[in-house]
C-alpha cells in the first residue's frame, strides 16, 4: 500500500504471536534455476498465447508493408514494416503513458533506421552502426524499462536499412517511411482506448488480485518464497501502472478513486499474507485463494465482487486477533471496498507521491551508473554485436548483416546460461524457418502473397514468442527473409543457405560474449545488493518501530517504496547471478541469505504498514541497528558477520528469527568460501 491505509473502514489492531508459533520458520524454497536442456528448447513454457499481441502485429506490419510497398516500392515497403513493429512495445502501460513512449520508441526506429542508411556507404561502417545501435538502444531500454522485445527490433531496423537501395542520399526517404509504418503501430496500439480506456490499469490491479490467490495457495508448501515474490513483482507492477494513469482529470475521478482504493487493499493483504507464511506449515484453506481470484474477476466489474460473508466459515474458530484471522477480515472488507463506485477523491492516504514519469534523463544517468548491471550489459550486447559483424565481413559473408542480429537476439538472454539456451532455440527454430522460408522464395510469390505471409508469420511469431523462443524463431525467420528479399533480391538458394550459417556463426559469436565480457557482472553485485536491501530494512524498522517517530502518509509511501524495489532488485540480481559461468562462490550458498533477507525486509513492511504496531525501546532498536550494520559490513568484507546477542523482541519474534537465520547463513556462505579457498 506505500504507506497509505485504507480509510472507509478502521483497521485491526497489529494481533500478538502465540509462543508456539514464534518458534515456527516456514521452510526455504529450492534456489531458481535457469531451464537448460533439450525440454527447455523445445517445450513451451507455462503461460498463455498471445492472441491478441499476435493478431496486433499482424494488422500492423500487414498495412504498413501493403500501403508502402503500393504507393512507394517494395524495398521501402520492408522498411515500414519493420518501423511497425513499434505495436509490440509498452502493451501493458495507459494509454495515456503509452502514447507518449511509443511516440519515443517510434523516433529510437526512425534514428536507428537512419543510422543504418547512413551507414551503408561500406560494409564496415555498417557494420560498426549496427554495433553502435545494439549497445544504445539495450543502454535506452533497460534504464527507461522498455520491456521485451527490448533491442532487438532497434538493431533488425539498422540492418535492413544497410541494404535497402539509395545509400546515404535516401536517408530522409528512408527514415520518412519507417516513420509511416512506426506511426500506423502507434494507431493500431492504440486503437483498444477506444472500448476500453481504463483497461491497462485495471487488468494490472486484477493480475495483483490474482498473484495474492497464488500466494494464499502456496502458503505452507515449498513454493511460498516464490510465490511471495511473484506476488511483490505483480503489486510492484500495479503501482507502477496506476501511478501512469493519474492523468489530469482522471485522477480525481471516482473510477481512479476506486482503483487506487483497490491497489491500497492488495497491498495490506499481500503484507499480511507474508507473515501468515511465514509462520504456517500447513496450507491455507482454499476458499481464500479462491475468494482473491474473484477479487481479480471484480476489479473490471463492480457487481461480480464475492459476498464476505463467504469467508465466515474459514474464520470460524480462530481467535480473533489471530493473524490469519486478519487476513480474512481485509479479504472481507477488499470485497464491501470493490462494491463501492463512490470512493472519495481526496483525503487522507488518498493521494500518490511519485511523478507519474521518471525524468528521462536522469534515469539514463541511473542505467549508465557503475552499480547498475545495465552499463555491462550494455556494453557486451554493443561490443559483441559489432564483432560479430566484423568478423563475418573477415570471413567473407556477403549478408554479413544476419550475423550480428542473430548474436543481438541470443544476448538478449542475460547471463551465460540464458544466453547458451536462447542460442541453442534460435538455432533450432532457424533451421525451422529457413526450410519454410525457402519454399516461400522457391514458389516467387507475388508482392500481394508476400505482404499477407508476412503478416501471418508475425501474427505467430508473436502469438508464441512469450512460451516458446524456439517456436517464436521458427515464424520470425521467414518472415525476415521474405523482408530481406523484398529490401534487396537475391537467388533464394543463395539466402537461405547463407542465412543457416550466418545463424549458427551469431549465436556461437553472441555466447563467446556472455562468456567473455562481465561474465560475473550479476554475482559481483549480489553481495551489494544484499547490503542494500539490509540497509533500506534496518531504516524502515527504525522508524517504523521508534515510539516517539509520527511518520506522515508521504514519508511512509516512499519508504515502502524504497524497501519494496530493494527487495525486488536483490531478487532480480539473484536470478540473474545463478547464470554466470562460471558461477560465482558466493552465488549458490547465499540462496538462503537472500530468502532471510527478503522475509526480514518484507516484515519491515508489515511494521511499516500497521496502525498500532507495538514499538520497541531506544535501546533495543540501537542494538537492532547495530544488528543490521554488521551484516552490511560482513557483506562488504566478504567475511562472517560477528554478530552479538539479538534483543528480545517479543512483539516481533518473526524479525528477529529471520536475523538469526540471516546470519547463519552468512556464516555458512562464508566457511564454504574459506574452504574452497584452501
Amino acid at each position: 500500500m506505500n504507506g497509505q491505509e485504507p480509510q472507509d473502514e478502521d483497521r485491526a489492531d497489529r494481533p500478538p504471536l502465540p509462543r508456539a508459533a514464534s518458534r515456527v520458520r516456514a521452510g526455504i524454497a529450492e534456489r531458481p534455476r535457469p531451464r537448460i536442456g533439450l525440454r527447455a528448447v523445445l517445450w513451451p513454457a507455462p503461460g498463455r498465447w498471445e492472441w491478441s499481441r499476435g493478431l496486433q502485429a499482424g494488422a500492423a506490419m500487414g498495412v504498413s508493408f501493403g500501403l508502402v510497398a503500393a504507393l512507394l516500392s517494395p524495398s521501402l515497403g520492408s522498411l515500414a514494416a519493420l518501423g511497425s513493429m513499434t505495436v509490440l512495445y509498452e502493451r501493458a502501460t495507459p494509454y495515456a503513458h503509452r502514447a507518449a513512449s511509443l511516440a519515443l520508441i517510434a523516433a529510437g526506429f526512425v534514428a536507428s533506421v537512419a543510422v543504418g542508411s547512413l551507414a551503408s556507404v561500406s560494409p564496415w561502417t555498417a557494420a560498426a552502426a549496427i554495433g553502435l545501435v545494439a549497445g544504445t538502444a539495450t543502454w535506452a531500454c533497460q534504464s527507461l524499462r522498455v520491456e521485451a522485445p527490448g533491442p532487438f527490433f532497434f538493431v533488425l531496423v539498422c540492418s535492413i536499412a544497410t541494404i535497402v537501395p539509395g545509400g546515404p542520399g535516401a536517408v530522409p526517404l528512408h527514415a520518412g517511411v519507417a516513420a509511416v509504418g512506426a506511426g500506423i503501430g502507434w494507431l493500431v496500439s492504440m486503437a483498444g482506448a477506444l472500448p476500453d480506456s481504463r483497461g491497462p490499469e485495471e487488468r494490472a490491479v486484477a493480475a495483483a488480485f490474482g498473484r495474492l490467490g497464488a500466494l494464499l495457495r502456496a502458503v505452507g508448501t515449498p513454493r511460498v518464497d516464490h510465490a511471495q515474490h511473484e506476488a511483490s513483482l505483480a503489486v510492484a507492477a500495479a503501482w507502477r501502472v496506476v501511478l501512469q494513469a493519474q492523468t489530469r482529470g482522471y485522477r480525481d475521478s471516482p473510477r481512479a478513486a476506486r482503483l487506487r482504493a483497490l491497489l491500497r487493499w492488495v497491498s495490506d493483504i499481500h503484507l499480511t499474507a507474508t507473515e501468515v507464511a511465514l509462520g504456517r506449515t500447513s496450507p491455507l484453506p482454499a476458499a481464500a485463494a479462491d475468494f482473491a481470484d474473484e477479487l481479480a474477476r471484480a476489479v473490471a466489474r463492480p457487481g461480480s465482487s464475492p459476498a464476505p460473508e463467504r469467508l465466515d466459515g474459514v474464520r470460524r474458530g480462530l481467535r480473533p486477533r489471530s493473524l490469519e484471522s486478519r487476513l480474512y477480515r481485509l479479504l472481507a472488507r477488499t470485497a464491501r471496498s470493490a462494491r463501492r463506485l463512490d470512493h472519495e477523491v481526496e483525503g487522507r492516504g488518498v493521494r500518490l507521491y511519485d511523478r507519474r514519469t521518471p525524468p528521462l534523463l536522469e534515469s539514463l544517468r541511473s542505467g549508465w551508473s557503475s552499480g547498475s548491471l545495465v552499463r555491462p550489459t550494455a556494453l557486451r550486447m554493443g561490443l559483441t554485436v559489432t564483432a560479430s559483424g566484423l568478423l563475418a565481413l573477415l570471413l567473407g559473408f556477403e549478408r554479413f548483416y544476419w550475423v550480428p542480429v542473430t548474436a543481438a537476439s541470443v544476448l538478449q538472454g542475460g547471463n551465460v546460461v540464458l544466453t547458451a539456451s536462447r542460442s541453442a532455440q534460435r538455432v533450432v527454430g532457424t533451421v525451422a524457418g529457413v526450410a519454410v522460408g525457402g519454399a516461400l522464395l522457391a514458389l516467387a510469390p507475388p508482392l500481394p502473397a508476400v505482404v499477407a505471409v508476412a503478416a501471418l508469420l508475425q501474427a505467430l511469431a508473436q502469438t508464441v514468442l512469450p512460451r516458446s523462443f524456439c517456436y517464436a524463431s521458427a515464424a520470425l525467420t521467414p518472415m525476415a527473409l521474405l523482408l530481406a528479399a523484398t529490401a534487396a533480391p537475391c537467388p533464394p538458394g543463395l539466402l537461405v543457405r547463407e542465412r543457416v550459417v550466418d545463424t549458427l556463426v551469431g549465436s556461437l559469436v553472441g555466447v563467446a560474449g556472455a562468456l567473455l565480457l562481465w561474465r560475473r557482472a550479476s554475482s559481483s553485485r549480489l553481495p551489494q545488493a544484499l547490503a542494500t536491501a539490509l540497509r533500506t530494512s534496518r531504516r524502515v524498522l527504525l522508524e517504523a518501530l521508534d515510539p516517539d517517530a509520527a511518520l506522515g502518509p508521504e514519508q511512509r509511501y516512499r519508504l515502502r517504496r524504497d524497501l519494496r524495489a530493494d527487495l525486488l532488485r536483490l531478487r532480480g540480481v539473484y536470478d540473474s547471478a545463478v547464470g554466470d559461468v562460471p558461477r560465482a562462490e558466493h552465488t549458490a550458498p547465499l540462496w538462503p541469505a537472500v530468502v532471510a533477507a527478503q522475509r526480514t525486509g518484507y516484515l519491515a513492511l508489515a511494521a511499516l504498514a500497521a496502525e498500532d504496531v507495538p514499538p520497541a525501546t531506544h535501546i533495543t532498536l540501537q542494538r537492532l541497528g547495530l544488528a543490521f550494520d554488521e551484516l552490511a559490513a560482513a557483506l562488504h568484507e566478504r567475511r562472517a558477520p560477528r554478530l552479538g546477542a539479538l534483543p528480545s523482541m517479543p512483539d516481533h519474534p518473526r524479525l528477529v528469527m529471520e536475523v538469526r537465520a540471516l546470519a547463519a547463513a552468512l556464516r555458512t556462505a562464508a566457511a564454504g568460501t574459506g574452504s574452497r579457498g584452501r
